[in-house]
């Protein structure tokens, strides 16, 4: 919403301020579905319950009870209920061959037409030509998206030229800090490694 409003502000056709035409979506008190609920599925629900979110997820593997408690989060078996029941999705997954195109004209058609979709994990999981024919005909008020398949996409890409569509160039972890702490894991993991000790962090092979 702020980038399209700073689009508009600059751009030479604006001469009212006619700001009805502006307003987008509240996330404060709406719900929100995470689909992958893992350590950065969390993270969102922990951050979705400071604006009163109603948490909603979507796993292979229900998580315990006592984290869902520590977020109100409700977990819900069927992917397309999810997406029915959410004002925002968020697409946590991890990339592997049993979850490409996870999201495509199927699980799109189950969601209500006023939400957002927002992708955070790769690319691969959506099918980008539904994504795109959804949110030209207004079947999805919007798409944030930090990953695309292939990245960069090309100049002429219809997702780059959609004023309901923020693309970012895969930076969700672009701050100083962040990746310090990335560092800094990695080289705790490679001394755990060598010396035959447990890792802090594994990732699941596909």
């Amino acid at each position: 919403h702020i980038v399209l409003g700073h689009k508009k502000y600059t751009s030479e056709n604006y001469t009212t301020n006619d700001r009805a035409n502006w307003f987008g979506k509240d996330v404060y008190c709406s719900t929100i579905g995470i689909v992958g609920m893992g350590g950065i599925g969390f993270a969102v629900a922990r951050r979705a319950v400071g604006f009163d979110m109603k948490v909603l997820y979507h796993n292979r593997n229900r998580r315990d009870t006592s984290i869902e408690q520590q977020v109100g989060a409700e977990y819900v078996d069927n992917l397309k209920e999810l997406m029915s029941r959410s004002d925002v999705i968020v697409c946590c997954v991890p990339s592997s061959p049993e979850t490409k195109h996870l999201f495509n004209k199927d699980t799109f058609a189950a969601a209500k037409q006023d939400a957002v979709f927002v992708n955070v994990s790769r690319g691969t999981l959506v099918d980008q030509d539904a994504l795109v024919e959804y949110l030209r005909n207004g079947r999805l008020f919007a798409a944030g998206l930090d990953v695309t398949d292939p990245e960069p996409l090309p100049r002429d890409h219809p997702l780059l030229h959609m004023d309901n569509v923020v693309v970012t160039p895969h930076i969700g972890t672009a701050t100083e800090k962040t990746r310090v702490m990335m560092s800094q894991m990695g080289l705790r993991n490679l001394e755990a490694g060598l010396t035959g000790k447990p890792l802090e962090e594994t990732v699941p092979e596909a």
